[in-house]
């Protein structure tokens, strides 16, 4: 079984307060981005995961297509299956790929085997694997808060909406990000501001990583400023970095910018 885990992106994002259980709490939109790994998925005579694609650092023991794996073996008899990742999308990037690599191996085995669970259920394990890997169970626009892995619909069309995502060949941790952001009451109400035309929420609708990361590291205010240029309705920094986006209503044509060749970017349309 092959299928094409996407990334997603994050239509503004406060961090609003810290956890008992250690993690923050958050509000964000989530919306699917067609950037895509791709993964398949077949029986085979012993467990194994093969990657090609992007450098993937760590263990490949531990990666988390293997946790899903491991997760279902739990509480179903599976047979081994031979995995094999072709990574495309970034890493460290905040675009959640490796969150979505592993809720579409949990999708996968749940059809390839006929395990019958349904979303809820799935959602389930994947909270288990990552804060916002259950976003990627029913992988449609939603109101994030908690820690990211609880949702309320939202009525957000952005069909058509061209984007460009701009990453800049850095890799900023999850652990170093959250060190920069200190809690605070979100600055807007998300959801009113997602109610309003693409184009007011230059004004109401921010990241707070951006805020704090964007003084160590200036190249994602230049590229920032760079789609603004180019016309962008909107443009942010998706996740805790380092993807920049630009999204352009209305338009057939993307425009060209210049970025230096070890940046990667992404154009397509939502």
């Amino acid at each position: 079984m092959l299928v094409f885990p996407n990334a997603k992106l994050n239509l503004g994002l406060y961090i609003t307060g810290l956890r008992p259980d250690g993690f923050r709490n958050l509000e964000s939109v989530f919306v699917p981005l067609p950037w895509t790994d791709a993964l398949e998925v077949l029986p085979a005579a012993e467990t194994t995961l093969t990657l090609t694609g992007l450098p993937i650092p760590g263990d490949p023991a531990t990666n988390l297509c293997l946790r899903a794996y491991e997760l279902l073996k739990a509480d179903f008899e599976l047979p081994p299956v031979q995995l094999h990742l072709h990574k495309v999308v970034p890493i460290g990037a905040g675009l959640g790929g490796g969150s979505s690599d592993a809720t579409f191996a949990l999708r996968a085995l749940n059809d390839l085997f006929s395990l019958g669970l349904g979303l809820e259920t799935l959602e389930s394990y994947a909270r288990r694997l990552g804060a916002d890997c259950a976003f990627f169970i029913r992988n449609q626009p939603v109101f994030a808060y908690e820690k990211g892995d609880v949702f309320d619909s939202i009525s957000l069309d952005l069909t058509g909406t061209a984007c460009k995502v701009v990453y800049p060949g850095l890799h900023i941790s999850t652990a170093e990000a959250y060190a920069r952001v200190q809690p605070h009451p979100p600055r807007h109400d998300l959801r009113a501001a997602m109610a309003q035309p693409l184009d007011t929420w230059r004004h109401t609708v921010s990241n707070d990583f951006e805020e704090a990361l964007t003084p160590h590291y200036p190249v994602l205010g230049d590229i920032k400023a760079q789609l603004y240029a180019a016309g962008a309705a909107y443009a942010s920094l998706s996740g805790s970095g380092s993807a920049v986006y630009g999204l352009f209503p209305g338009r057939e044509q993307l425009p060209r910018l210049n970025f230096p060749a070890e940046f990667t970017v992404w154009d397509g349309w939502l």
